[in-house]
This record gives structure tokens, C-alpha cells and sequence, in this order.
């Protein structure tokens, strides 16, 4: 049985708790108002709709707070294998669309891509936590790898770069925890560097002297030096080849992402119009109900990708800052969180979780204002949508499970 009075909360958490509160609040607040001047129904009841799944997430943190770490434990290998097969049934029931993120199970539309992540932070906390686990073993650290590798080009099919992107975000920061030698971390770091800095050749050439001399530094050895190196070499060679084979609109996220704003009646419209919205808030924003970008409909996806602008339209500079300081109080005590647990697979389990809030809060964030490319990323606890709201709430739950055992081995 469950001894309620072992999970006493300490201040911090208490203020942990209240600030996400907060921002679902803040959140709320958003989704109201950009769903107000709107003839659907259905879109007007946008924001009870995100009140019935903020409750349904609020009693999913309390069950993964209160939850034996043992049986979070003992579950996490078969919830990433049923996670697995969701996507795999995704795909499959969804053959003859072109996008397949969500399937409907017993009248319940979801998006099994969320609930993947959970399953996969679960599962490599528990791969990694191993006291035995050897990260310089190429066998072992394969695995760690497929266990985001596999989940990565299941939702790249589907297609959503934006979400696969994620599951690659929390690989390195995860290996590093768990004590993978930094050598090892910059090798497998620098093809993906490589790929990008493949589009301009002094960017290329700047990255592979870096290389170079990051290999010579840490004296890798001749044999090593010509592989890596090598490797590379091919890996800048393809990359015009790789770019050739992405889709039209993907290749437009990436040129909009490198500023290259031509088509403002197109994908880069959103961006221009989320600009204008945010700008023309000022210091102390126009107000709740009150923003013109917002009330007039000209920024698409305001209630769900795009909800930062109408907060930075609305509430101005003022409570985008305030925004911002809530998730970075969060995103801070998760790191100081990880750092004190003594248990190791709880310790893996917060960093995975918080890196997963973190992209996708800097994403978001970042493309409303230009600085990021148009992934459909949400932001955690104030986009509107019921499974990732879930997803994020969970995660938060993570941190506070840990937090409260943070003593304990």
C-alpha cells in the first residue's frame, strides 16, 4: 500500500507546482481569447476543452508522484514496446493519407508520438541506470541509441520532423549524464554540426578544422583521426543529396529558418504575422481580448503552435518576460533536481524529461520570433491540445516524483 505521508513536499516544490499552475492558467487565458471571435462551436470550445484535459493531466502528475519508483521502474521496457506498436498501427491505419499522427482508439483520438515520449525517456533512464553499463562499449552504447533511433524514423514517416527532432535532443544530454566520456559525446555530435554547416562552404571548412583539431587535442590516434575525419568528409559530400529528398514544404521551414522570408503569402506567412503580433504588443501588451492580430484571425495556429504570440500581443513585453522566467525556474530546478538524486535511474529520468520541455519550449518559443524553424513544436502546458498537455504534465511529474525521493538510493 502507498504511505501517503512519506511524499512531503518542500517548499520549492510547492512553488514547482504553483508555476505550472501558472502558466496553464497564462495558457488558458491565450487559448480563450484567440478562440473568441470565432463562429465554429467547436473552435469556442477550444478552452473547455483544455480545462477538462488540464484536469485529466493534473490527476496523471498526481498518480506518477505518487507511484513506488519500482513500478516506474518495472514498466518502462513495456510501455516503450506497446508505444512502439501504437505508431506502427499509426502508420498502418493511416496508409492512404498523407499525414498519420494520430489514431482513435475506443473513440479516443490521440497522438501516440506523445505518449512515445514518455515511454522512451522511461526506458532509457532504465538502460543507462544500470550500475554495470559500460558506455565505451560500442554494443551497449548502439543500443542506447536505437532506443531513440527506432521511435525517431517511425515519426519521421508519418510524417513530423518537428517531434522526431526531440527524441534526437534527448539522446546527448541523457549519454552525458549517465557519464559518457565527452571524446565519445563531441565524435557523435559532429556529423549532425557537419550536416548543417554542409550548406556554405566556409561554414564547412570552419567545422572540419574544429574537428581536427578537437581530434588532435584529445589525441585520438592516427586510425581514429583518418575515420572520423573521413566519416565527415562523406557526410558533407551527401548532404546536397539529402536535401534533394525532403519534402517542398520542409525545405521551405529550413530556408524560412535561415531568413529567407519569400513567400509571405505562403509558410513564411506565419512567421511574418506572428512577428507583427508580438511587436505590436509593446511594453505592457493591449490587453486580454483586446489584440487585433489576435481577434482579427491573421496569425494561423494562434490557439495551438502560435500561442506565444497572442501572450506577447496581449500581456506585451511585460508578461513575455514573465513567461519566460516561469519556464526557465523550471527548466533550472529540474537540472538542480537531477544533480541531488541520489538514485541514478531517477537522476536520468528528470534530465530526459527536462530536455524534452526544454526543446520544445526554446523551439516554440524561437520560432514565433523568427530564430527557429516552423516545426509545430507546441509549448509545454499553454498550447492547446489534450495529449501533449497530458504528456507534459507527466513529465513535470517525473521531477517532482524525484524531487521528493531525492535521498533515497
Amino acid at each position: 500500500m502507498l504511505n501517503i505521508e512519506k511524499f512531503e513536499l518542500t517548499v520549492a516544490d510547492y512553488v514547482y507546482i504553483f508555476t505550472i499552475f501558472i502558466l496553464v492558467f497564462i495558457g488558458l487565458s491565450a487559448i480563450y481569447s484567440a478562440s473568441y471571435q470565432v463562429e465554429s462551436s467547436y473552435l469556442k470550445a477550444n478552452f473547455s476543452r483544455q480545462v477538462v484535459w488540464f484536469l485529466m493531466g493534473t490527476f496523471f502528475l498526481v498518480i506518477t508522484v505518487v507511484l513506488p519508483t519500482r513500478v516506474l521502474f518495472a514498466v518502462s521496457y513495456w510501455l516503450y514496446g506497446l508505444s512502439i506498436l501504437l505508431l506502427i498501427l499509426t502508420l498502418v491505419l493511416n496508409s492512404n493519407v498523407s499525414v498519420s499522427r494520430w489514431i482513435t482508439i475506443g473513440g479516443v483520438q490521440f497522438q501516440p508520438s506523445e505518449i512515445m515520449k514518455i515511454s522512451t525517456v522511461l526506458a532509457l533512464a532504465r538502460y543507462l541506470s544500470f550500475k554495470k553499463r559500460n558506455l565505451n562499449n560500442i554494443k551497449e552504447l548502439s543500443i542506447a541509441f536505437g532506443l531513440i533511433l527506432f521511435p525517431f524514423l517511425l515519426i519521421s514517416q508519418q510524417p513530423d520532423l518537428g517531434t522526431a527532432f526531440v527524441f534526437l535532443a534527448v539522446i546527448f544530454p541523457v549519454l552525458y549524464w549517465a557519464g559518457l566520456p565527452t571524446f565519445y559525446l563531441l565524435v557523435i555530435i559532429m556529423p549532425f554540426v557537419v550536416l548543417i554547416a554542409s550548406f556554405n562552404y566556409y561554414a564547412f571548412s570552419a567545422v572540419m578544422i574544429f574537428t581536427a583539431a578537437m581530434l588532435l587535442f584529445f589525441r585520438s590516434g592516427l586510425l581514429v583521426f583518418l575515420s572520423v575525419m573521413i566519416f565527415n568528409i562523406i557526410i558533407g559530400i551527401f548532404t546536397p543529396f539529402l536535401w534533394s529528398h525532403l519534402r517542398g514544404y520542409q525545405k521551405h521551414r529550413i530556408l524560412t529558418f535561415l531568413g529567407v522570408e519569400i513567400d509571405p503569402h505562403g509558410l513564411s506567412y506565419q512567421i511574418i504575422q506572428s512577428k507583427v503580433a508580438i511587436g505590436s504588443g509593446g511594453f505592457f501588451g493591449k490587453g486580454i481580448l483586446n489584440g487585433t492580430q489576435t481577434q482579427l484571425r491573421f496569425l494561423p495556429a494562434q490557439h495551438t503552435d502560435f500561442v506565444f504570440s497572442v501572450i506577447g500581443e496581449e500581456l506585451g513585453f511585460i508578461g513575455s518576460v514573465f513567461v519566460l522566467g516561469l519556464f526557465l525556474f523550471l527548466l533550472l530546478r529540474g537540472i538542480y533536481i537531477c544533480s541531488i538524486v541520489k538514485n541514478k535511474f531517477l537522476s536520468l529520468l528528470v534530465i530526459g524529461a527536462i530536455v524534452v520541455l526544454g526543446f520544445h519550449t526554446i523551439i516554440n518559443i524561437g520560432m514565433t520570433v523568427g530564430i527557429m524553424p516552423v516545426t509545430g513544436l507546441p509549448l509545454p502546458f499553454m498550447s492547446y491540445g489534450g495529449t501533449f498537455l497530458i504528456t507534459s504534465m507527466i513529465l513535470v511529474g517525473f521531477v517532482i516524483h524525484a524531487s521528493i525521493r531525492r535521498f533515497r538510493y
